[in-house]
């Protein structure tokens, strides 16, 4: 089989552009989540929680980027950190609600308004509000693509 020459293949001219955003943002998303005493799956699960009534761990698994064998260990650290607690569900004592405390509400509150803010500026630069719903739109075609997989 021949090997595609990037001047030849469209979508091989996407990769590297499509890696290099990632890793742009992951870059400055992450060390601003860190600048706020947090890791960034910490912060995942507390901005998942927050304005809730709460979810239990299969929730919680499933609206984070925490990986199912990471979760109960970012769990941990956060109830010990007083900011999650963990309630056993009336009626199935195998199910557990996950809930932010008042200590973590308030957490929630300000990190994730400051994080918006600090990440929002470098959107604004680079797209129009038709740019932000058109790539939204196919970012969302590209992960669906990739998910049929497997």
């Amino acid at each position: 089989m021949d090997l595609p020459h990037l001047k030849d293949d469209p979508y091989l001219k996407i990769l590297r552009p499509l890696v290099e955003a990632y890793l742009a943002f992951w870059l400055v998303d992450s060390r601003h989540i860190k600048s706020l005493k947090l890791t960034p799956s910490q912060f995942d699960v507390i901005v998942t929680l927050g304005d809730t009534d709460g979810m239990t761990c299969a929730e919680l698994s499933n609206a984070t980027l925490v990986t199912k064998g990471t979760l109960t260990g970012v769990l941990d650290r956060l109830v010990a950190k007083g900011l999650i607690k963990r309630e056993t569900v009336s009626g199935d004592r195998r199910c557990t609600r996950i809930k932010l405390t008042e200590k973590g509400e308030v957490l929630f509150r300000k990190v994730f308004a400051a994080h918006i803010a600090h990440i929002k500026p470098f959107f604004e630069r680079a797209l129009s509000q038709k740019d932000v719903e058109q790539m939204r739109t196919l970012l969302l075609r590209i992960r669906d693509s990739f998910q049929e997989v497997g």
